[in-house]
């Protein structure tokens, strides 16, 4: 083959039609014909899901643990993604359900006193102890429009080291294309805890590191679709000792640990596919009258069980930089988002009423419940990496939940 039939792409470009080979060894394939080649960092291997981009500059830890993220592969729109490197602490749980993660420059050495673990806490040596498959060098900007534009696609992200011309490109395409996409995915069986366990650790604070909870005043159950760690140091710190159920567990099973209010945590996927078991259990929460609150898919779920209806988001909402303003004060908060579904607004049953929207796009971001302890948000107030406007929402909580104990 000669050069004018084999033409070397520089890494980041996208093109559309007939591929060829590349001298490279990494690539973000997707089901549109677009491919963005670069270079391959992490894990080796090939990775399916659909592909977002998130606009935080803090916090790629967090986000690359989030269980929400299961069934995505990640654009960083910041470009300096590892510069402060990794550790043991900013996790928000131990086995990461994202695909891979595209990344516009290459990942360099860590600078920052908290970096530890593999290679000094590089995140290349991170991501290959957690098997993600990472391109650098893609034109992020660029795939970001893309995004923008024409919604999020289906993609696979390919890393073959030493194997010049073996990314078999319309091979990966049609793997693309066979994904059948987010919509109908039950996701939260496949990030949810296994069994019932207990939790009291606390927020970290610079001095002490993480604390534990002594004398909690409440009980609250916790039912985890896919819950971030953070959360439940929140409802720790604001005073509540915490049980944690797997998403599957009915009313009976947590009811049955006698609390004295249930939280639903974020988690990934349709939240329609996780309501055929979670909302007849939510149902018969709300029947026992107590508080409850919902985060993220939590908040669809409990949506979904008031009556209301969701649907499937053009791109998402994934950032940290996103205003929400509080219906009732006027006031703004800016705050933390990962999601691509959405409560339809004009979908809430009478005594349903929207507490916060998006001023971004006007969506609904939260719901209260008139003349009931019950209310959710979108959003994710608990983000460790900030923004924290909204972290007074677990205080809230933990209010509701001592007022209606005096009632009782």
């Amino acid at each position: 083959m000669t050069d004018a039939e084999n033409p070397v792409i520089p890494a980041g470009t996208a093109s559309r039609g007939k591929e060829f080979s590349r001298a490279t060894d990494a690539a973000l394939v997707l089901a549109g014909g677009e491919v963005f080649w670069g270079r391959g960092a992490g894990a080796v291997g090939k990775a399916v899901g659909e592909v977002c981009f998130n606009t935080s500059i803090t916090g790629y830890q967090e986000i690359l643990t989030d269980p929400s993220y299961a069934g995505q592969i990640i654009t960083f729109t910041f470009p300096h993604i590892g510069n402060v490197g990794t550790n043991a602490e900013d996790l928000e749980t131990t086995t990461p359900a994202v695909r891979g993660c595209v990344l516009r420059t290459d990942i360099t050495q860590p600078a920052n006193w908290r970096a530890s673990g593999q290679r000094g806490g590089h995140l290349d040596g991170w991501l290959k102890s957690m098997n993600l498959v990472a391109v650098t060098g893609v034109d992020t900007r660029r795939l970001t429009r893309l995004i923008r534009d024409s919604g999020a696609p289906t993609g696979v992200i390919v890393h073959a080291p030493g194997k010049d011309g073996a990314i078999d490109v319309d091979a990966l395409r049609a793997e693309a294309k066979a994904w059948p996409g987010l919509e109908g995915m039950d996701l939260a069986r496949d990030v949810t805890c296994r069994q019932t366990y207990a939790w009291d650790e606390t927020e970290w604070a610079l001095a002490d590191g993480f604390g534990k909870l002594e004398n909690p005043k409440f009980h609250v159950v916790a039912v985890d679709y896919g819950a971030k760690r953070n959360i439940l140091r929140c409802l720790a710190s604001a005073g509540c000792r915490v049980t944690v159920v797997p998403a599957h567990a009915t009313a009976d099973d947590i009811l049955g640990h006698s609390p004295d209010g249930v939280f639903l945590s974020n988690g990934p996927g349709d939240p329609a596919a996780t309501g055929e078991y979670a909302v007849p259990a939510i149902k018969g929460v709300l029947e026992a009258g107590l508080p409850v609150f919902g985060i993220c898919l939590g908040h669809q779920i409990l949506a979904l069980s008031l009556g209301a209806r969701t649907k499937k988001m053009h791109q998402g909402h994934r950032g940290a930089n996103h205003p929400v303003k509080h219906i009732d004060t006027g006031r703004v908060e800016i705050t933390s988002h990962n999601h691509g579904f959405v409560v339809l607004g004009d979908s809430l049953p009478q005594g349903v009423t929207a507490s916060h929207i998006s001023l971004f796009d006007q969506t609904l971001e939260g719901i209260v419940v008139e003349g009931r302890p019950i209310f959710s948000v979108q959003y994710h107030p608990e983000a460790s990496p900030g923004p924290h406007d909204s972290h007074y929402l677990f205080e809230e909580f933990y209010k509701l939940i001592e007022k209606n104990a005096k009632k009782n």
